[in-house]
């Protein structure tokens, strides 16, 4: 099924992200899973000054006459469409610019000496490394070894 969720993310993904930009709106996540309630497509979205129910309610319904006419998902399902919050995951190379000076929390694929998670000030991108403020040192992270990145609180 793994398979089958990620094809249908991509589909999603390259309608959505061209629509949403011309909308003024960033596609930040799309996430497709099975949770206690039945399937669920999850898709956060974000722009600067922030997100409006009005928004959300305005990409709900693109996105479900989307998949209505495609007929992508063949089961019950239930679309939701949100801001990605104050603890917004960090995935693209721009996004580690743009919200430098912020904290955040960056899991590692191999650790750094015995650090898995690091969490600190982001300062930036220097080629292909994040530049993170610790609490006594700075650090360079290579893209490669980040596993999972978020703003933190």
């Amino acid at each position: 099924m793994e398979d089958t969720a990620d094809r249908l993310i991509t589909t999603i993904q390259g309608f959505a992200e061209p629509l949403l930009a011309d909308m003024g709106i960033e596609l930040v996540e799309i996430q497709f899973r099975r949770e206690g309630h039945g399937w669920v497509l999850r898709l956060f979205i974000d722009r600067e000054g922030g997100i409006t129910i009005d928004d959300c309610a305005k990409v709900s319904r693109e996105i479900s006459a989307y998949l209505e006419v495609e007929d992508l998902i063949v089961h019950a399902y239930h679309l939701e469409v949100s801001s990605p919050g104050l603890e917004r995951p960090i995935r693209k190379r721009e996004d580690f610019v743009r919200y430098a000076d912020r904290l955040a929390r960056i899991k590692l694929r191999e650790p750094m000496g015995e650090q898995k998670v690091l969490i600190g000030t982001l300062l930036g991108l220097e080629g292909d490394s994040v530049i993170l403020a610790l609490e006594k040192e700075t650090v360079r992270i290579d893209l490669e070894n980040i596993l999972k990145a978020r703003l933190t609180l």
